[in-house]
């Protein structure tokens, strides 16, 4: 016997579409990425995290608003390399999530990184034994 309660409804129309279509992130050529202010005064690894930043697919779709937090960021990335510290290191996280860092990130926001670009490959035509579909593919 199946469990206690109603019957379910008929589910053949989803009511709680999304609200918005996901992103296709390109590689960034040709993204203008602003300079980070005072990019001589920071450390090889923030500049390095800089520029990772800035040639990530993500960069793509940023917009002023994503870059300004970036600029905020750099010097908590700074002091993090200087001394890290558990508290600036969730900061960072928190940060960086909000723009698609992680694989799990870019999921949660839709986002899918735009693959290479297939081969056209010769499509087999339908074939109707196996032993037919072994000599096309031999062939």
């Amino acid at each position: 016997m199946a469990g206690m309660g109603p019957v379910p409804k008929d589910n053949k129309v989803r009511r709680n579409t999304d609200s918005f279509d996901s992103i296709t992130l390109s590689e960034p050529s040709g993204v203008k990425a602003p300079k980070l202010r005072g990019y001589t005064k920071y450390s090889a690894a923030t500049r390095e995290w800089w520029d990772t930043w800035c040639s990530s697919p993500q960069a793509s779709v940023f917009t002023p608003t994503d870059w300004q937090r970036l600029q905020m960021l750099a010097p908590l990335v700074e002091q993090y390399h200087q001394e890290p510290k558990t508290a600036l290191l969730a900061e960072i996280r928190l940060n960086e999530e909000r723009l698609g860092a992680t694989v799990a990130d870019r999921m949660r926001l839709r986002m899918k990184l735009a693959g290479p670009k297939e081969e056209s490959k010769p499509k087999l035509a339908a074939v109707s034994s196996l032993s037919d579909r072994r000599k096309a593919l031999e062939d």
